[in-house]
């Protein structure tokens, strides 16, 4: 049973959804913290926006977290810029950096609503980035499959483009 007080129906693991900006970030946070704490041999988890900006993590020290924000997220540019075999520059899906103390992860997370007071927020939305720090051990298929669930599990909480009758998107 969970103690985090959005939590009304038992048979789910993810926070209710709630429609405040605040109540989206604070179940966000949860579902970040939830993670980290259950996936093996993850330690930490920050959720930064595609500028550079740390959005939540899970209980990382501050300035570390900023840090790592403005890093990896020069990482996901980086990777996609990268031209392919195709001769065109696409999104990585995702970016593993292995080191002798630890393993980064670097995944796209889509765009929120969430963060209204973000300064990259300028179309009602935030583009972010999932970064998650793990153990040298950990198991990298594990947690890459692990963080594509996290993902799903952010989409309520992540802005969808309206479509109206002519097919153009309403922002």
């Amino acid at each position: 049973m969970s103690t985090h007080p959005a939590m009304n129906n038992m048979t789910s693991d993810a926070p209710a959804s709630e429609t405040t900006a605040s109540g989206q970030r604070d179940n966000m946070a949860w579902l970040l913290r939830h993670f980290t704490s259950e996936t093996p041999g993850v330690t930490h988890a920050v959720l930064l926006s595609r500028d550079g900006l740390r959005l939540l993590d899970s209980d990382v020290d501050k300035d570390w977290a900023d840090e790592l924000s403005a890093a990896l997220s020069g990482v996901a540019s980086l990777a996609t810029n990268i031209t392919g075999p195709s001769h065109k520059k696409r999104p990585a899906k995702q970016v593993i950096i292995e080191r002798d103390d630890c393993l980064f992860f670097v995944q796209s997370a889509g765009c929120s609503a969430a963060f209204e007071g973000h300064p990259g927020n300028e179309r009602g939305e935030v583009d972010t980035i999932l970064a998650v720090i793990s153990t040298t051990d950990a198991d990298a298929g594990t947690v890459g499959f692990e963080m594509g669930r996290l993902v799903q599990k952010f989409a309520p909480y992540m802005q969808i483009p309206v479509r109206v009758g002519t097919g153009a998107e309403v922002r």
